[in-house]
C-alpha cells in the first residue's frame, strides 16, 4: 500500500481538514502519516488512522526527508502557508528539496493535492 504523508503549517489546518474530508474515500486506500498535530486533529474528526511522526518545527520536516530518502513515502501533501515567515524555513526547503530529488509527488495546495490522490 502506498503512503502519503500529510502536512499542514498552522494558518492552513482547516483547508487540509476540508479537503481531506472531501477525499475520505480515495485516501482509504493509502497508508497515511502525519505531523504530530496534523494526524492528532485528522483523526479527532475522521476514522482514517493517520500516524503521527513528529512536530514539523521541532524536526519533523527533517524526519519526513529522511522517511523519503528510506523510500518509506510516496507522496506528500502539504499545505504551505506561504504568507508568513517559519522558524524552521530551512527545514520546510530541505524537505521540498528531498521530495523533488527523489522524483516524489508533492502537493503544496489544493489543486496539486487532487491531482496527487487522483493518480494511483
Amino acid at each position: 500500500m502506498k503512503t502519503i504523508a500529510l502536512i499542514a503549517h498552522n494558518n492552513r489546518k482547516n483547508d487540509l481538514l476540508n479537503w481531506v474530508k472531501e477525499n475520505h474515500t480515495s485516501l482509504e486506500g493509502y497508508n497515511l502519516i502525519g505531523t504530530t498535530n496534523t494526524s492528532k486533529l485528522i483523526n479527532d474528526l475522521l476514522d482514517l488512522n493517520v500516524q503521527a511522526f513528529g512536530h514539523g518545527p521541532s524536526g519533523g520536516d527533517i524526519l519526513l526527508a529522511a522517511r523519503i530518502l528510506q523510500g518509506e513515502i510516496d507522496k506528500v501533501i502539504f499545505f504551505i502557508d506561504a504568507e508568513t515567515p517559519h522558524g524552521h524555513e530551512h527545514d520546510i526547503q530541505t524537505l521540498i528539496r528531498t521530495a523533488v530529488i527523489n522524483n516524489i509527488p508533492i502537493a503544496l495546495n489544493r489543486a496539486s493535492a487532487d491531482l496527487i490522490v487522483l493518480e494511483r
